[in-house]
């Protein structure tokens, strides 16, 4: 296994009246339900996508 930096997401708000790419973002960190947590690898596309959707997650392991 490689050294591969990652981070945890969780989804606190609910994506329900958010704009179409926020929605995307949400959907594309693999989030789906309110306190759902993923673990995806911290690339800048990754980091992108929570810094448009900061409103709506917190991140761990920073």
């Amino acid at each position: 296994m490689s050294n591969v930096d990652k981070i945890v997401v969780t989804l606190n708000k609910s994506p329900i009246g958010r704009l179409k790419s926020h929605k995307a973002c949400v959907k594309g960190l693999g989030l789906k339900k309110i306190g759902q947590s993923v673990e995806v690898i911290d690339t800048p596309e990754n980091r992108g996508m929570i810094a448009k959707v900061y409103y709506m997650v917190s991140v761990a392991g920073e």
